[in-house]
């Protein structure tokens, strides 16, 4: 089933402030979407399925962005595994059951590379997810996620086509990005760290790992314009989920000596190799969503500089 996307449709963005969900805003106001739902978090708490069952029979939306959740970097999945699953399982739960409740149109579900066993075939395609075993610091998270997965295409098997759309992303990056150095992901922390570094005039920059792992990031807006097709399309269940990347990666080294010159830095940059590295190397294989029409557009040097531009706008809020 298509589904024509009009201009005055209600749109629900949870996460609205966060990376991607302020993405998707910054996209329906440039482009004259006039019916848009937001709430902050001390508005509605989506972890309650009281208030989101309460919030979806007021607001009645068409379309739900859901990027909302508990993310963080490496070592918070590491050290509060139950507090990642149980959020994240609380909100998706309560999220997909009210849409469902409320006969929501389509529905955006993020789900995450995590989900991909640490030791697989690289590029990584979407049948390979759960064929091995996961990066131990993230089993929480991914299982969460999975079971997201699995809730969407469950739902829509049973009402026998697809509303609710799973995806998965590789990191995402760009403006508005979370540059706390406690929770943020690799590019944004790097993008601080060694900044800070240059502010400070030091001589040398310790970083976490051995600088071997190698990652793929999308910038944001790219995202979103791939769920914009993906909203508007005639897809079917065994699509589902599907990937969202841009077919190369870059390794934590090599993007660290990129910032590095991007900045303006010219220190050292040491290894802690007491510190871990993650999963070796997560590429994924875009054959299905280019399948329907979509290549990443953004030129990753272009979209470094761009967050890096917003962080330094925005520094304040992090120091």
């Amino acid at each position: 089933m298509k589904y024509d996307f009009k201009k005055d449709i209600k749109i629900y963005v949870a996460g609205h402030k966060g990376l991607i969900g302020s993405a998707f805003i910054r996209f329906f106001k440039k482009n004259g979407y006039k019916n848009i739902i937001t709430q902050d978090k001390h508005e509605l708490d989506l972890t309650c399925k009281e208030d989101t069952v309460n919030f979806f029979r007021e607001n009645q939306p068409e379309v739900v962005i859901l990027a909302a959740g508990k993310v963080g970097g490496i070592i918070q999945n590491r050290d509060y595994p139950a507090d990642f699953i149980f959020k994240n399982l609380s909100i998706q739960l309560n999220v997909l059951s009210a849409a469902r409740e409320y006969h929501v149109k389509r529905l955006i579900f993020f789900a995450s590379s995590c989900m991909y066993p640490k030791d697989t075939h690289q590029p990584m395609k979407e049948n390979q997810l759960y064929t091995g075993h996961l990066e131990l610091t993230s089993i929480a998270y991914a299982s969460a996620k999975y079971a997201g997965v699995q809730m969407c295409k469950s739902i829509n098997e049973q009402n026998g086509f697809v509303t609710f759309i799973p995806v998965i992303p590789n990191t995402a990056y760009g403006p508005n990005d979370n540059f706390d150095l406690n929770s943020s992901h690799v590019l944004s922390a790097l993008i601080r760290r060694i900044h800070e570094a240059k502010e400070q005039d030091s001589h040398k920059v310790v970083l976490w790992g051995t600088g071997s792992s190698k990652r793929e990031f999308v910038f944001v807006d790219d995202i979103v314009g791939a769920c914009i097709l993906l909203l508007t399309s005639r897809l079917s269940n065994d699509l589902l989920p599907i990937n969202i990347g841009v077919g190369s990666d870059i390794s934590i080294k090599s993007l660290a000596e990129k910032i590095s010159r991007m900045v303006g830095y010219s220190g050292k940059i040491k290894w802690d190799k007491s510190k871990p590295d993650g999963t070796p190397r997560k590429l994924l294989d875009n054959n299905r969503i280019e399948s329907i029409g979509w290549k990443a557009t953004t030129d990753f040097d272009e979209g470094l500089e761009c967050t890096y531009q917003w962080y330094l706008k925005n520094i304040s809020q992090f120091q």
